[in-house]
């Protein structure tokens, strides 16, 4: 999928909403728990449910890898589910992979071939030779973790070397990578006062926002400070729209929570 299609697929939806398919058993409604598949089944509703409201779906796979065989057989049903009924819908790995380059060609082949995922989350601590394999993949994005929103994101992303802090420093040097148009970049919209900073180093990139509810990012903020000419960001929420309830209207609930955020969108997309 190229940066055209998802910024077509904005202005069409009038949203940048991403929604993070983080299943945890233990939150799910019980009367799924008894399906063959209680994950994917929880996972089909809510997308079936809001999918004409977000332009991407972001698995965070150590959800899956958590529940074994029958995880992994969750989420293939998942993103083939997606492939095969909403193929507009831009798809996110949130794996963190990165490893010496033979290694990353093997995750890239996995999540990119196998799984066949638009994109995909990677630390940068190990450089361009742990990155660029993910690169080489036409109409692929690698998503590079840049500035997040935990806690200990100050231990090293904000450490200065030569006048400038570490993230700062990732966000310059990935820029030289080979197919560095590729690469869009991971800002926690708890740190939306250092967008500005950062658009000044990035300007073309799409941002993947995640933090928006209840890790306390602020929609508003992340939009004045980080929007481009394309729009830019994707802005992603997890537990607000996906355990909005836990009873026999979950789907619903969820609805309700995306349109909530889809329409505050809506509203931003109109002033530009």
């Amino acid at each position: 999928m190229t940066n055209k299609m998802i910024f077509s697929e904005i202005k069409r939806k009038q949203s940048f909403l991403c929604i993070g398919l983080d299943v945890d058993m233990d939150k799910i409604p019980t009367h799924l728990l008894s399906s063959p598949s209680p994950i994917f089944e929880f996972n089909k509703a809510i997308i079936d449910s809001t999918h004409s409201l977000c332009i991407a779906y972001k698995p965070n796979i150590a959800f899956y890898e958590a529940y074994g065989q029958e995880g992994w057989k969750a989420l293939k049903y998942t993103i083939n589910y997606l492939n095969n009924y909403y193929p507009e819908i831009f798809t996110i790995a949130d794996a963190k992979r990165g490893d010496i380059g033979n290694t990353s060609k093997m995750y890239a082949k996995a999540f990119f071939n196998d799984l066949g995922f638009d994109s995909i989350t990677v630390t940068p601590y190990m450089g361009n030779d742990s990155i660029e394999p993910f690169l080489e993949f036409e109409n692929k994005h690698t998503i590079l973790l840049a500035l997040t929103s935990n806690n200990g994101s100050s231990d090293f992303q904000s450490l200065k070397f030569n006048d400038l802090t570490l993230y700062e420093s990732v966000l310059k040097i990935s820029r030289s990578w080979k197919n560095s148009d590729k690469l869009m970049y991971v800002v926690g919209a708890t740190k939306a006062k250092h967008l500005k900073n950062i658009r000044k180093i990035i300007p073309d990139n799409f941002l993947l926002i995640p933090g928006i509810g209840k890790q306390g990012g602020s929609l508003s903020e992340v939009c004045e400070n980080g929007l481009n000419s394309q729009v830019g960001v994707i802005v992603n929420s997890s537990r607000d729209i996906i355990y909005a309830s836990k009873g026999k209207d979950f789907a619903q609930k969820a609805n309700e929570k995306a349109r909530d955020l889809q329409q505050e969108m809506k509203k931003i997309l109109s002033l530009l």
